[in-house]
């Protein structure tokens, strides 16, 4: 699928509403108005008598404002987005942490469209970071490195947006996205629940050649001369005692994932047994990196996971050993 990036979106689109400017840490917000403008439009939409309207399946996307944003992390603008039901009213949040790097994985309207959609329609605001650097952000990414803060920066982002409910927030990562996440829990306590997908928690296991010598060595700082120490923070598998006990966290993963192997969940789900943290582990059989073969299931459980901790409030896990 062939995506338009936000950045072009936002520069070009001629029938995008006038800049919004915003203080603090949310500087720049363009609402996005033509949808039809997405390569994806023509398979969510169906045309009957000459007029195109959207499968009934894809008709929340009326309710739903998409914009493009610019705020503050480090003193330097960074890119992202943010979706919100358009009915007035407080609702939860989600941060979603994107996965790729520089234009690979870059978040895009048809992804927005598409796969976040859906939860914005079950009432709940999200935002995303394209990372430093990407998308006409300033400075550099760096894999897991300073850009972490570019996820705790939308923390403050949300205060600013109006109808962000910031008691309940939670974080969605998939691919590199849950490295993000994972790197992120230690760091905050802001987060209610969180949910990744196909999540790399081990990179000192080298099983991609092309991804050490295109992706660690042109982003990661110091990376030859500090590699194993580089490589060791981006682990969780290392630090999962620094992870916080009530967050529960849900971990998704195809066990025919050629780009991230599942034993990155199995081995940090072993973690979480040690050190007594709560999670829950679903693996699904052939499911490839972004288990396509399961989406509606996957769908379902993300969402159920955020209900019931982000809206239903329920209790944590008892995570000491009982019963009879």
């Amino acid at each position: 699928m062939k995506y338009i990036k936000l950045v072009v979106l936002i520069l070009i689109c001629s029938n995008c509403k006038a800049q919004e400017t915003i203080t603090n840490t949310l500087v720049e917000r363009r609402i996005i108005s033509d949808l039809s403008t997405a390569p994806i439009y023509t398979k969510l939409t169906e045309e009957t008598d000459g007029v195109r309207e959207w499968k009934p399946e894809y008709a929340h996307l009326d309710d739903i404002e998409i914009s493009g944003i610019t705020y503050m992390s480090d003193g330097l603008k960074v890119k992202g987005l943010l979706m919100q039901p358009k009915k007035a009213g407080k609702y939860p949040c989600i941060i979603y942490n994107r996965g790729g790097n520089r234009d690979f994985g870059q978040l895009s309207l048809s992804f927005a469209m598409f796969r976040l959609g859906g939860l914005v329609k079950e009432g709940y605001v999200v935002i995303a970071s394209q990372y430093r650097g990407n998308d006409g952000g300033e400075g550099q990414e760096e894999f897991g490195g300073k850009d972490v803060n570019d996820v705790l920066a939308l923390f403050d982002a949300l205060e600013e947006v109006e109808k962000a409910d910031t008691d309940n927030i939670g974080m969605y990562g998939w691919s590199r996205g849950g490295m993000m996440t994972y790197l992120t829990l230690p760091r905050t306590d802001k987060i209610k629940a969180a949910v990744v997908g196909g999540a790399p928690a081990d990179k000192t296991v080298i099983d991609r050649p092309s991804m050490e010598q295109h992706v660690y060595a042109e982003l990661i700082p110091n990376y030859w001369e500090n590699k194993e120490e580089e490589l060791k923070k981006r682990s969780a598998v290392f630090w999962a005692d620094k992870f916080p006990k009530n967050v529960p966290i849900l971990m998704l993963h195809g066990n025919a994932d050629w780009r991230v192997k599942p034993e990155n969940s199995l081995k940090l789900a072993m973690e979480f047994e040690k050190h007594r943290i709560p999670y829950r582990l679903v693996m699904y059989e052939g499911g490839d990196h972004g288990i396509k073969e399961h989406r509606e299931e996957v769908e379902e459980e993300i969402l159920a996971w955020f209900d019931k901790y982000l809206k239903q409030n329920a209790p944590l896990p008892v995570m000491e050993y009982h019963g009879r």
